[in-house]
Order: structure tokens, then sequence, then C-alpha cells
């Protein structure tokens, strides 16, 4: 039997400040701060992980906050627009909360049989936040900030912009196993199972500069698979294709491996399991900086090198 994708896991971006990050994400998006951690790969900055209650595969927004690093550029070869999901009753509430806010935003504009809010974080990331029927009120923050009947309901989509579509397009839909759903234009839109995360857009602009990946730009796209035999299997069965795949990597939390589509966006495939509540209680995650066992025995120069943080709604400074 094949593996399967069970649509996006996480995507992760790159953020200036840590505690803006934190501001932004917390308090006016209304997401939770479900892990607070560091990139494994360079400790010396945090890696923060924003989702609903849990951090449900499906919800999560992750970001290498990196302090005064430049800002990126949106461009061909990237995942361009992260969109999360909120309820159509809630399309007023989002404009006044964003205006009142003076979050730099857009009007809802129509696309397929939706209605769209464009937005933008402090660092320029591009946000959608997209009304839709469907929108599951399993995946929220209930003690948020957000009024339950208007919060963000996990991930919607991604946008992927590149050059030409020549090998993306038979990536997702031959190999990782989307359907063609919709198409306006350039935009293409193609759809995996259901649930929060399950679709993504592909817009060609094959005139279009490449992005540059810094400050406010996404730094990879993750897909969900629910265990690591399957991981394994499409570790093999991308191999075969041609692709440069990563070995497995532990993340904690769910387990890695990488590669880049032929457009030039880097894929991961993430694990389902184990899970944020790993190594904390659901009603403390995101309240301490949790290291993996083989970083604790550097707690200390770590703790050191990381700025302190404030999260909404608590009065300590903590790492």
């Amino acid at each position: 039997m094949p593996p399967h994708i069970l649509g996006i896991h996480h995507v992760t971006a790159i953020a200036s400040d840590p505690q803006q990050n934190i501001n932004f994400y917390m308090d006016v998006l209304g997401l939770r701060l479900v892990k607070r951690t560091v990139n494994f790969d360079d400790p010396g900055t945090y890696h923060l992980y924003f989702g609903d209650e849990i951090g449900h595969p499906g919800t999560i927004l992750t970001f290498f906050p990196w302090p005064n690093a430049r800002r990126g550029s949106r461009g061909t070869g990237q995942a361009t627009v992260t969109s999360f999901s909120i309820p159509p009753n809630a399309l007023r509430y989002w404009v006044r909360r964003l205006g009142e806010r003076n979050i730099a935003f857009e009007r809802p504009a129509h696309r397929f049989d939706e209605e769209v809010i464009t937005l933008y974080d402090p660092d320029g990331l591009q946000i959608e936040l997209v009304a839709h029927t469907e929108a599951d009120d399993y995946f929220v923050w209930r003690d948020g900030p957000i009024p339950l009947e208007v919060a963000i309901r996990g991930v919607y989509s991604v946008t992927l912009m590149e050059m030409g579509c020549e090998g993306t397009v038979p990536l997702l839909t031959e190999i990782l196993g989307f359907v063609p759903v919709q198409e306006h234009g350039s935009r293409s839109r193609y759809q995996i199972g259901q649930g929060p995360g399950s679709i993504v857009d592909v817009v060609c602009f094959p005139n279009s500069q490449p992005g540059r990946i810094a400050a406010g730009t996404v730094h990879h796209v993750a897909w969900r698979t629910p265990d690591d035999d399957q991981q394994l299997a499409w570790r093999e069965l991308l191999a075969e294709t041609g692709l440069h795949v990563t070995p497995v990597m532990d993340r904690q939390y769910f387990h890695s491996i990488y590669f880049r589509e032929p457009g030039g966006v880097l894929f991961e495939i993430a694990t389902d399991t184990p899970g944020f509540t790993l190594d904390e209680k659901n009603d403390l995650l995101g309240s301490e900086l949790k290291l993996p066992p083989w970083l604790e025995s550097q707690r200390e120069e770590i703790e050191r090198r990381l700025p302190p943080l404030k999260v909404p709604g608590s009065r300590a400074m903590s790492r």
C-alpha cells in the first residue's frame, strides 16, 4: 500500500524580533504558542510554534526569529502565502480588528468560492484569512483572546509561486497524491483529503524574479504523514524519482525528511507523532523553553544567548 500525505503539517517562516513575533501571532491573530524551543540546527535562535489548542498537525505556523535579520523578498521558488481558515461570519470582525490595531491588510476579495482578507505581519510575511463554510470548530484555541465563533481554525492552504509548473504539478499530483480541483488564470488549486491544510495553490509567473529567503518569507512547507514507517516509505519513493532527500531528522515532536521540489521550494515530510504534549501538559504548552535531550547539557549557554520573552497573559519574562 503506498504511503499517504494527509495535508499540511506546518509552515515554517523567518522572523526578526522574537517578542514582536509572539505579540503579533498570539495577541493579534489569537494563535497559541504551543512550543518554545530552539532551532535544532542553530541553537542560538528560538524556534517558536503557533497553532490551535494543542498544536494539531495542520494548524501550525512556526518561526525562526533572528534579531535584526534583513528583510527577504517574495518571488518564484517560494511558498509566498500562508492562509488560515475562519468562519464566513468572521469577516466583519477581522476587518474591524485589523483596522483598530493598524495592521496592514487588504479588504475582503472574492476568490473561487471564498472571501479572502490579505494581511502582513510585522516582518512583511503575507498571511490570508480565508472565510469558508467548512471551517471546523475543532481546530481552534478555545481560551485565546479571539471570540470562539470568529477565531482562526487552522491552516487552510499554502500558495507556491513558480517560474514554471512543469515539474511541480506532476510531483504534487502523480507522486504526493494531490487532485486538481479548480483553476483560474495563473492559479491552479490542488487538494488532498479533508480538514485543515488540505489545499495547495500553485501560481505560475514565468517572468517574475526568484524570491530571497530572509525575514518575512517562508522557509519551508511540511506535509503530514501518519508515522515513521510511512515516512521511510516516502523517503524511498522520492529518492527513486531522482530527488535528493535528507536522512530522517529527529525534531523531538515529529520526525522529518527534506527535499526541494522541482521549482525550488523546500518541502518537508513530517510525522504526526509524537506531538507537542511529549514534554509538556496541555495547560502548560509554550510556557517555558524546552530543549531536546541532546541539547540539555548546553542549556545554560543557550539561555544566556537567547533574548528573554514575555508571553501575552503572563507577567514574568522568561526563556
